[in-house]
C-alpha cells in the first residue's frame, strides 16, 4: 500500500472548479480517451419511456464542467433505446434527441468527447433480440438514424450496445459487424465501439457462451476506416459484477489484462474498458491504481471510462460525486491517469 499512500498524500483534497486543462477536443485525434460514465439517462428501465427528472436524468453542465476540470477528455453517456426511439424503426424522439445533443454540445465546449451508449443489454422493452429477430433490423435502423444526427466524428463515438447478454455471442457478433458495415456504407466516419458479448467481461473474453467466445467471434472485425475498438468491462469484486464491497488483490488482474492484450496484438485490435469501478477502501483503491497502470500501453488500450458519476446514485459505493469540497476518494487515483493530466511528452530534439 506504500505506493498508494504516496499518491494520496501528494494530492490536495479540494480542486477548484475553475481549473482548466488543455485537452484535445476531438474524439478522433486524442491519443488516449480517459474519463467517466455519466449515469442517469438509462435509469428506471422498468418505467419506459418514463418522465425526465422523475424517472431519469441527464448530466448537468456543472457535472460535465467538474469532470473536464479533473483532466478527463471523454464521457460515456448511457441512455435507453426505448426513450430515443419510442417504437422500433420509428422516428427518433425529438425531445430526447435534444437532451442528448445538448449534452454533446456542452461537452464539446469543454473539450470532452462523448460516447453514445445504447444501454439495453440486447433488449427492447421486454423483448430480447434473440427471440424477436425483427428487432435486429430495428437496431441497425436506430444506429443509421443516430449517425445522421451525430455526423461529426470529432464530437461523438458510437457505443453500439451495452453488455448484449440477451443475444448469444455468435448472433451479437454478426449483428455488430452488420451494423458497422451499414454505418460505413452510409458514410458514417465516427469511431465505433463494439461491446463484447455476454456481460462484456475482460476476464471472460476466452470463455464460450452460446457456442463461441468473444476471442473467436471478434478476431476478424475489420473496419475500412480502422476506427473500430472492442469494448470490455472489468469490475474488481469477487464476481466481477460491480456490486461487492471488497476487491481482488491488484496482481489478480495481471494475467487477465496480459492475455487479452496478447489477443489484441495478434488480431490487430484495440480495447476500451467502458466500465470498471471500486469502493473507496484502501485495498480497492490500490487495485484501482494497479488496473489503471495495466492500461497504460496506448497501442492496445485505447482508453477507459470509470463507472460512474451521477447525482442519483445514493449510497452506491462505486459512485463518484462531483463535490469540490469533499470529492470521492477515487478521483485522486483517476486524476493521475487522465490523459489531460498526462499528455505524451514531446520527442527529444537531437542535433
Amino acid at each position: 500500500m506504500k505506493r498508494l499512500s504516496k499518491i494520496l498524500a501528494s494530492l490536495p483534497l479540494v480542486w477548484a472548479a475553475t481549473t482548466t486543462f488543455s485537452v484535445n477536443a476531438s474524439c478522433l485525434d486524442a491519443q488516449r480517451l480517459t474519463g467517466v460514465n455519466t449515469a442517469g439517462a438509462e435509469f428506471n428501465s422498468k418505467n419506459l419511456p418514463g418522465t425526465i427528472y422523475k424517472d431519469y436524468v441527464y448530466p448537468t453542465q456543472k457535472e460535465i464542467n467538474y469532470i473536464a476540470d479533473q483532466g478527463a477528455n471523454v464521457i460515456r453517456l448511457p441512455f435507453r433505446w426505448e426513450r430515443i426511439q419510442l417504437e422500433p424503426s420509428g422516428p427518433l424522439n425529438g425531445d430526447e434527441l435534444k437532451r442528448i445533443k445538448s449534452t454533446v454540445a456542452h461537452a464539446k465546449s469543454r473539450n470532452v468527447c462523448v460516447i453514445l451508449d445504447v444501454h439495453n443489454y440486447a433488449k427492447y422493452g421486454g423483448d430480447n433480440l434473440e427471440e424477436k429477430p425483427a428487432l435486429q433490423d430495428a437496431f441497425v435502423d436506430l444506429w443509421l438514424r443516430l449517425a445522421r444526427e451525430f455526423s461529426d466524428p470529432n464530437d461523438t463515438i458510437f457505443g453500439l450496445m451495452n453488455e448484449p447478454t440477451h443475444l448469444p455471442i455468435p448472433a451479437w457478433a454478426a449483428l455488430a459487424k452488420r451494423t458497422l458495415a451499414e454505418l460505413r456504407k452510409a458514410d458514417a466516419k465516427n469511431i465505433v465501439f463494439i461491446g463484447g458479448g455476454n456481460w462484456s467481461g475482460l476476464h471472460d473474453w476466452f470463455t464460450s457462451h452460446g457456442g463461441q467466445s468473444n476471442a473467436v467471434a471478434f478476431a476478424d472485425v475489420r473496419d475500412p476506416l480502422n476506427r473500430t475498438v472492442m469494448e470490455a468491462h472489468q469490475y474488481a469484486d469477487e464476481w466481477y459484477a460491480g456490486t461487492g464491497k471488497e476487491c481482488h488483490e491488484p496482481e489478480h488482474f495481471n494475467r487477465i489484462f496480459q492475455r487479452t492484450a496478447d489477443w489484441a496484438r495478434e488480431n490487430k485490435q484495440q480495447f476500451f474498458i467502458g466500465e470498471f469501478g471500486v469502493p473507496p477502501n484502501e485495498n480497492c483503491l490500490e487495485t484501482l491504481d494497479h488496473k489503471l497502470n495495466l492500461m497504460s500501453n496506448a497501442d492496445i488500450w485505447r482508453g477507459w471510462t470509470y463507472w460512474a458519476t451521477g447525482a442519483w446514485w445514493g449510497n452506491y459505493p462505486l459512485a463518484l460525486n462531483t463535490s469540490t469540497t469533499n470529492p470521492s476518494p477515487q478521483w485522486k487515483i483517476l486524476k493521475q491517469y487522465f490523459f489531460g493530466n498526462n499528455p505524451p511528452k514531446p520527442p527529444e530534439i537531437t542535433e
